[in-house]
């Protein structure tokens, strides 16, 4: 089995009945196993897809359709380990985001052995986007791919469109599961199999591999007396207790207090389908998706705290690489109806930007991410200001949070700017292209504008007191 190098990221799914303002909303960080892997943002066009992919880590290789669609990724800048595309929204308005790495028994594994060169989270985005229309269809596609060819790694997979999300999960090396979430309800997923009873008989709820219940029989799988697939196809370890579930604590503590009153960070008894007390917004989920447990005993900025002895693993940390949230908006035009908001870097210090997806092309300090640090690139401009913040953290947060607060209420002016230029122009096809790749870019540059300055602020206020500092006033 190979290990993904991407393998402890964090979920959150929104139906259209639980978001603010009625789109569907998809979410996920991307972490990775170290700190650095530099991530870009892209646009791959139909002629750009290859008719044949070939995985780099494996051998896995697939012939792909012939007809693909355009859509965005957030690809690693440097492609030796393959794409891992990640995250994107195809030009049919279908969202996906893969994987969100989750866990398995060793009795599901005994049963079903994961194929040492089947797919994985290095290849699903590029071979499954650009071909589906619905995210019923991407579940569909992802499945009949996992049962002929199989996996190296258990994986949560994200799909949306404007009506439905579906989260899938895979079990063992050529099974799988896929649930609908309500449209009133929301979900985190934090590195653990999530989906628990199933209903085989309500196809508009649930989708699975075709001999899932038949298999867990013949393989004694099921301890209990329904169809639990976390249950049975999850795991229940003292890692899960420290690393994931307090995750999923936090998160339903932050949309509904009473909802954990009686639960802990290490209950493993956490609902999959939730309910929040309020509309869920673009805020909360940032927020959640940057969170560190703030206002508990296990915060590792908390004052006078060694990081190092925290027992959770929070949420927001230095391995974040980039955060999508993928929102299709209902009552507007599919020209302009779906938006990536991204951001890069570690999720406690950074900020959102809006990215319209009908587009061609994607702002080049987005775009051009290398290996090589450059300032003037989002990637490593925020990753700087990670580095420095979280070294900083009491002295800077303050410049940190302003940063924030104005450029959220800049990002959702400019979609409310863009949104009434749209509908203002009688534009189509081309033109409606063009628009809005001259408005994302517009956008960006605001945006890394405004954090080159914060870069510039924090190097000037964190460099005044440092070990070599001397000031001849203090001798």
């Amino acid at each position: 089995m190979f290990s993904s190098k991407h393998s402890s990221c964090t979920t959150i799914l929104v139906g259209k009945k639980a978001s603010y303002d009625g789109s569907t909303i998809i979410a996920r960080n991307e972490d990775a196993g170290d700190a650095i892997n530099p991530k870009k943002f892209v646009v791959v066009e139909p002629e750009d897809q290859p008719r044949e992919y070939h995985a780099k880590l494996t051998k896995f290789t697939v012939k792909l359709p012939d007809n693909p669609l355009r859509y965005t990724s957030v690809p690693d800048a440097v492609a030796d380990k393959g794409v891992w595309g990640e995250a994107g929204i195809n030009s049919h308005n279908v969202a996906m985001s893969a994987t969100e790495t989750i866990t398995t028994n060793a009795r599901v594994m005994g049963a079903d052995p994961f194929e040492k060169d089947g797919l994985g989270e290095e290849d699903l985005l590029t071979i499954t986007l650009p071909y589906i229309n619905s995210a019923r269809e991407g579940v569909q596609r992802v499945g009949k791919l996992l049962e002929k060819y199989g996996t190296y790694e258990s994986n949560g997979i994200l799909f949306s469109d404007v009506n439905e999300i579906w989260y899938m999960e895979t079990a063992g090396g050529h099974h799988w599961v896929a649930q609908r979430i309500p449209d009133d309800a929301y979900v985190i997923a934090p590195n653990q199999t999530g989906i628990q009873e199933i209903d085989f008989d309500d196809p508009d709820s649930f989708m699975y591999s075709k001999d899932l219940r038949k298999f867990a029989q013949e393989h004694h799988l099921n301890p209990t007396s329904h169809f639990n697939f976390r249950k049975i196809f999850g795991s229940d370890t003292q890692l899960d207790h420290r690393y994931n579930t307090p995750r999923a604590w936090y998160g339903q503590r932050y949309f509904d207090p009473e909802s954990v009153k009686d639960k802990t960070p290490m209950s493993n008894d956490l609902p999959f389908i939730c309910h929040a007390n309020r509309k869920i917004t673009l805020e909360d989920i940032k927020f959640v998706l940057g969170s560190h447990y703030q206002d508990t005993p296990y915060d590792p900025f908390a004052p006078g705290v060694d990081y190092k002895t925290v027992p959770y693993r929070p949420i927001g940390i230095n391995r974040n690489q980039e955060l999508s949230i993928l929102q299709l908006r209902p009552g507007l035009p599919s020209t302009y109806s779906a938006i990536q908001w991204l951001a890069f870097g570690s999720n406690p210090f950074n900020t959102l930007t809006p990215f319209y997806t009908n587009v061609v092309n994607t702002p080049d300090c987005y775009r051009d991410t290398t290996g090589t640090f450059d300032s003037h690139n989002a990637y490593w401009a925020n990753r700087m200001i990670s580095l420095i913040a979280a070294n900083h953290y009491q002295e800077v947060m303050q410049d940190v949070e302003d940063y924030q607060l104005k450029e959220m209420a800049y990002a959702h002016e400019r979609v409310n700017k863009i949104d009434s230029m749209m509908a203002d122009k009688e534009a189509s096809g081309s033109h409606v292209v063009r628009a809005l790749g001259q408005a994302n870019a517009r956008t960006a540059d605001h945006i890394m504008t405004a954090t080159e300055a914060l870069l510039t602020t924090l190097v000037i206020k964190t460099s005044q007191d440092v070990p070599g500092s001397f000031n001849r006033e203090h001798y």
